[in-house]
């Protein structure tokens, strides 16, 4: 310590040259730790070989229709208003193809991503427990429909840390919040430092991100900070909270440095820009958000998750007064996702990067009223695919009946999708535990199972 008399100034300089100034700097001095580890969110080992680093996870907020997107039906085209079930059927707008060599048929709503399905693994039998928005958005998330629980982003944050030092592991693109509010990112009794953070595309991302001017004296002033936080910590160290708060803290530093850089897209090339639609002086929008995203996982972090619509019925997929609603949507977002694929596969991302297109339910084909024109929530059966991170690209698995109502082979639950995700990420979802409230918690609760035919 400084000798008796000695200023603020000679103090704060005494240590700078004992080299304690930097956030975290003191704790790796001293071996000290957080939670049993120099950082809690330093990179960990997967329990057994993955074939994924990464996960980008695109959520369709408000329910896309499986058969007017990725499950195109020729007899519900065929039996426009014919009675079925008491339901008259309703055909779709919009006609279907194959945009690839992949056997897939796709609508026309989404020619770009139907050109890139000999890269995604299609799953057509998709099915959830309850239709209404905020259990299943909760459910599709965290695995729970009945109470809000730690988000797959948080889960793997918890496993397998972060690959960037200065950025959050778990970050949430997010111009508005769905149906479920911030519950659909949260990390609930995980650590808070596994939460993820939301940034909202526009002028400025994330509030207060720019440093001033005075770079150094913050330095000193929150190194002198981190300090004492640490001796307070040694001092309360079974208060898993103080831990938490003070690597909050160091990330939020980190990201005053590396974050700006991070959400600039205006040094990317022309082709780059092309690729994704969007102009160089873009700050938002589904190109900006893909592009984004890219640049965050290739700078290490681990989950980046886009959130597609929100509570605003017409900025969301929930198409319940006309089913058209789906056409300005798709139209955003068609280009930008497919840009991304290949953008990932070029740079040879695409290898160990998990990028998972879903919603939290589907549409039913037919309705009560033949005169309907939009579609209400059908949770029995719906759509959901996967790109990358050792995913079979151009197969289709799983199927529903001849007019999309249920699933007619090899059922895929969300908690067994959830589990084929962490598989690939190396991790097995019973073992991926945690202990709360007395009990072991884990993402998939008392359920789900490896679905190995999906995977290479």
């Amino acid at each position: 310590m400084p000798k008796p008399g000695a200023t603020r100034r000679t103090m704060i300089g005494s240590l700078a040259s004992a080299g304690m100034l930097l956030p975290g700097m003191l704790h790796e001095m001293l071996g000290a730790d957080l939670n049993s580890s120099a950082d809690p969110l330093a990179p960990k080992a997967p329990m057994f070989p993955a074939k994924a680093k990464r996960v980008i996870f695109l959520y369709m907020s408000g329910g896309v229709s499986h058969v007017d997107t990725f499950d195109p039906k020729p007899a519900l085209q065929a039996s426009h208003h014919k009675l079925y079930n008491k339901d008259f059927l309703h055909a779709s707008p919009w006609s279907a193809k194959r945009y690839s060599k992949a056997e897939a048929e796709v609508t026309e709503l989404f020619p770009h991503i139907g050109s890139m399905m000999e890269d995604i693994c299609l799953i057509r039998s998709m099915y959830c427990d309850i239709p209404n928005h905020e259990q299943a958005i909760l459910q599709i998330h965290g695995g729970s429909a009945v109470q809000a629980r730690p988000s797959m982003g948080s889960w793997v944050s918890y496993g397998l840390g972060t690959m960037s030092r200065d950025l959050p592991s778990y970050v949430v693109l997010a111009p508005e919040v769905p149906y479920a509010g911030v519950a659909a990112w949260d990390s609930s009794f995980l650590p808070a430092f596994h939460q993820g953070v939301r940034v909202i595309p526009g002028q400025e991302a994330i509030p207060n991100m720019t440093r001033d001017g005075y770079a150094d004296i913050q330095d000193m002033d929150l190194g002198l900070i981190n300090f004492f936080n640490q001796r307070h910590l040694e001092e309360h160290d079974a208060d898993r909270t103080l831990a938490t708060r003070i690597k909050t803290f160091e990330t939020a530093y980190g990201m005053q440095r590396e974050a700006p850089e991070a959400f600039d897209i205006s040094k990317e090339s022309d082709a780059t820009l092309q690729l994704y639609g969007v102009d160089r002086d873009t700050k938002k929008g589904m190109g900006w958000m893909c592009l984004v995203a890219r640049r965050l996982a290739e700078r290490g972090v681990r989950f980046v998750e886009i959130v597609n619509g929100g509570y605003d019925k017409y900025t969301n997929w929930d198409a319940h007064l006309n089913i058209r609603m789906h056409e300005p949507l798709a139209k955003k977002s068609d280009q930008p996702i497919a840009g991304l694929l290949k953008d990932l596969k070029s740079r040879g991302m695409l290898d160990d990067t998990l990028v998972v297109w879903t919603t939290e339910f589907g549409r039913k084909p037919g309705d009560a009223s033949p005169d309907e024109e939009g579609r209400t929530h059908w949770s029995t059966a719906y759509s959901s695919w996967v790109a990358g991170g050792g995913f079979r690209g151009g197969l289709v698995y799983g199927s529903t009946d001849e007019y999309g109502y249920n699933v007619a082979s090899r059922a895929v639950h969300v908690h067994d999708l959830q589990a084929t995700l962490l598989n690939q990420l190396g991790l097995d979802h019973t073992k991926l535990t945690f202990r709360h409230a007395g009990r072991d918690y884990r993402l998939t609760d008392v359920s789900g199972r490896l679905v190995r035919d999906l995977i290479s």
